[in-house]
């Protein structure tokens, strides 16, 4: 699938800006583990832009989530892979398609961090990504009202899962993000 592609179904099924943005934040951090990993960016890339393309339309059952993508993607004839890492991001909903390869866990602790990341950006007296230091997000990820709904242990399996420490697992994402800051508004 070409980013062409996975952008245009993003865009048909996901009307929320900040949805999207959320997914071109994903999309970059998937690029930049991809790129550690030494795996293909382009296939990381297209799961992150991609992961949350049915939301909108599943967002009211939390179990469906990821099954639309995945149909669609299936009927496209697309990569096995693309698709069971998708599947597997929704697993705490669902304990069905747990992820199992680095892409899969890749994708299942950056998409909370990403979003615990834009939350720093916006408590900044600039609201800039650009201000916003790997210091300053450990700072607040032991503050559990500050948030809230971000899953920190989802994000902490990045120790475990991906033999990447949260700081520097903090810093590759934050880095990324920063790099297309104004695709994201911030």
């Amino acid at each position: 699938m070409r980013r062409e592609e996975a952008l245009k179904i993003l865009q048909q099924n996901l009307e929320n800006q900040n949805l999207r943005r959320h997914c071109f934040a994903v999309e970059a951090c998937m690029r930049a583990l991809a790129q550690r990993f030494e795996e293909d960016e382009k296939m990381w890339g297209i799961v992150g832009l991609i992961h949350d393309a049915d939301y909108e339309k599943t967002k009211d059952n939390p179990k469906e989530h990821t099954r639309l993508t995945a149909q669609w993607l299936k009927e496209a004839g697309e990569d096995e892979r693309i698709i069971a890492a998708i599947l597997s991001h929704n697993f705490d909903y669902r304990e069905e398609n747990p992820p199992q390869t680095k892409m899969d866990w890749s994708l299942y602790c950056c998409d909370e961090l990403t979003g615990f990341i834009v939350a720093v950006a916006l408590v900044r007296p600039d609201r800039k990504l650009s201000s916003v230091t790997v210091e300053s997000v450990l700072k607040k990820f032991p503050e559990k009202a500050f948030a809230a709904a971000v899953k920190r242990e989802q994000i902490q399996k990045c120790e475990r899962q991906l033999s990447i420490s949260l700081p520097e697992f903090v810093k590759l994402c934050l880095i990324a993000m920063q790099e297309i800051a104004a695709d994201l508004g911030l």
